[in-house]
């Protein structure tokens, strides 16, 4: 039974935006609550962080699905999943820029320039601002399918950074980020041998290299 593009923007999309928008709704409930901790701003910024990485790769899990089980109808959460890491991405930000640099400029020029895991981490969060900002059908438009798809691209590189922020900043209990890696690692890796697999196909015949028809699909 497949599910219909209409049962999917009708039931499950609205579905999709409550749970996801869930772990914010947590931490306003925690801070009026006082449940988050004897320290807050630390495990806002640490949630955030996360959860920003974990839609990362839910987004990037949608075409493993689409692939594997045909479920194209998939691909219309993707979009909201990738906005959802930039909306988690810019709490993750806003909580650091705020609540402990208090709107310091010159202090997060600093820390940006001389701690590496912020560097990397404020590099993975300006890779996503053009994702975000082109996420529309009419920015699809504007650049041509190809050059939108060449840009969105940079969503390998932002998870990729954003794995090694996590790292860098555990030190010590690394079990978390990385699984995150792998998890990461398995997906780039199956989309270069899917790539792989799409490009030409060309063998050798009386002498010469004839290109198997139907390999562009």
């Amino acid at each position: 039974m497949t599910i219909s593009s209409r049962a999917i923007s009708r039931l499950w999309k609205p579905l999709v935006f409550a749970a996801s928008l869930g772990p914010a709704l947590y931490l306003v409930w925690g801070a009026f609550a006082g449940t988050l901790g004897a320290n807050p701003i630390d495990f806002i910024t640490d949630e955030t962080g996360t959860w920003t990485l974990r839609f990362l790769v839910l987004t990037l899990f949608v075409t493993p699905v689409r692939r594997l089980t045909g479920w194209n109808a998939v691909v219309r959460f993707r979009r909201m999943l990738g906005l959802f890491a930039f909306f988690y991405g810019s709490l993750h930000f806003l909580t650091w820029f705020v609540l402990d640099q208090f709107f310091d400029l010159d202090a997060m020029a600093h820390d940006i320039a001389k701690r590496p895991f912020i560097t990397i981490g404020f590099l993975a969060f300006v890779l996503m601002i053009p994702l975000a900002v082109t996420s529309t059908v009419g920015w699809i438009r504007r650049l041509g399918g190809r050059r939108w798809q060449m840009l969105h691209r940079l969503v390998y590189v932002s998870a990729v950074c954003g794995v090694v922020h996590y790292y860098w900043l555990v030190k010590a209990d690394v079990a978390r980020p990385l699984r995150y890696g792998l998890i990461v690692a398995g997906l780039l890796t199956a989309r270069i041998v899917w790539q792989w697999a799409r490009s030409p196909q060309r063998s050798v015949g009386r002498g010469r290299l004839v290109e198997t028809p139907g390999a562009r699909g």
